[in-house]
């Protein structure tokens, strides 16, 4: 996982410290921003892999942030919200459908299913590309497919 960012985003200092401590040993460039404005700002600059964020963040609510990075990312900068406020299926299904939140946790936050979650995403991130063919190969193919075809004997 060398070479991933992700942009943490809690407005508790301690609480980003240790989420960040979580990912580091992993190889992961991990780094925070305690508001939205200013996550926002870093993303634009930095362009993370990923970003785990709070909900209910000062100067720009978590769930707006979240839209905005999806929005202009096109879907391919994943967003792992966490909550301890929101709780509850109505919440999640918000999040995921709504926002285009790419998980969702309610604090206590499960660290190890967390550390997977992150992981797989930053993984699925790297994958999706290696196995798409170019622009050239799908004409190339579609060509072949067009193609005049002896009669059968």
């Amino acid at each position: 996982m060398a070479d991933k960012r992700i942009l943490i985003v809690d407005y508790d200092l301690r609480s980003a410290e240790a989420l960040a401590g979580l990912f580091e040993p992993h190889g992961i460039v991990v780094e925070t921003a305690a508001d939205g404005l200013t996550a926002w700002e870093k993303y634009r600059l930095e362009r993370p892999d990923l970003v785990v964020l709070e909900a209910i963040l000062p100067r720009l609510h978590g769930f707006d942030l979240t839209t905005r990075i999806v929005q202009d990312s096109k879907g391919t900068v994943p967003v792992v919200i966490l909550t301890g406020l929101y709780k509850g299926p109505q919440y999640r299904h918000e999040a995921l459908t709504s926002f285009g939140a790419a998980e969702y946790f309610e604090k206590p936050v499960d660290e190890g299913k967390l550390v997977r979650c992150v992981l797989d995403l930053l993984k699925e991130k790297v994958d999706i590309g290696l196995d798409l063919p170019t622009p050239d190969e799908i004409v190339d193919f579609l060509k072949k497919q067009q193609a005049p075809r002896p009669p059968a004997v």
